[in-house]
């Protein structure tokens, strides 16, 4: 599982011996969820981040009772409630498997030691968090202003691999849509 953090790290910048010796020692905490299993819940507080091994979950958080969709990690990729993690005040968000999944974690102390100590940790975390900003305003962007048919080809376009990954009536929601709608865009994408 390390050579997989690793990997997903080194995308970003080098990664030295010593940083990749202190991230196996302080990134060992291993968590193994069963679907509707949460790693998060509103009003706690985030204190790690985790990797996932296998798995997929979706990131959601309630309006007026209704889950807003706001994002998955599946294989190979990091999660936690960022804003919470960040700002070590509690999480606005839900974070729940929507299959098996295997995580290994961090804790949120030992992280920021390891960014605090490492010049390339600390580069790797700002090149994730900036990736991570321009995500969240190109999709805001495409959710204020493309109609179903576009948002499903967006995504298609962009993560073709979470059609395989994520359940559909997860991407509707993800999308701002309904299952419906969903079906009929892709039905619609198809065609063309």
């Amino acid at each position: 599982m390390y050579n997989k953090i690793h990997n997903l790290l080194e995308k970003k910048t080098h990664i030295s011996a010593e940083l990749r010796n202190d991230l196996e020692k302080s990134w060992c905490h291993v968590r193994n969820l069963e679907r509707h299993d949460y790693i998060s819940r509103e009003g706690e507080t985030e204190r790690f981040l985790y990797f996932v091994d296998s798995g997929a979950m979706k990131i959601y958080y309630l309006h007026d009772g209704k889950e807003i969709c706001a994002g998955f990690a599946y294989d190979n990729s990091l999660i936690c409630s960022y804003p919470s993690f960040i700002s070590n005040q509690p999480s606005a968000y839900y974070i729940q498997a929507i299959k098996p999944c295997i995580l290994l974690g961090i804790k949120r102390e030992d992280f920021y030691r390891i960014v605090d100590k490492y010049r390339e940790m600390e580069r790797c975390w700002r090149i994730m968090t900036e990736e991570a900003l321009l995500g969240r305003l190109q999709r805001e962007l495409e959710i204020l202003t493309l109609n179903p048919v576009e948002k499903f080809e967006r995504l298609m376009t962009r993560s073709p691999h979470v059609f395989n990954i994520i359940p559909q009536k997860y991407l509707a929601a993800y999308l701002g849509m309904t299952p419906e709608t969903f079906s009929r865009a892709k039905a619609t994408f198809q065609k063309s």
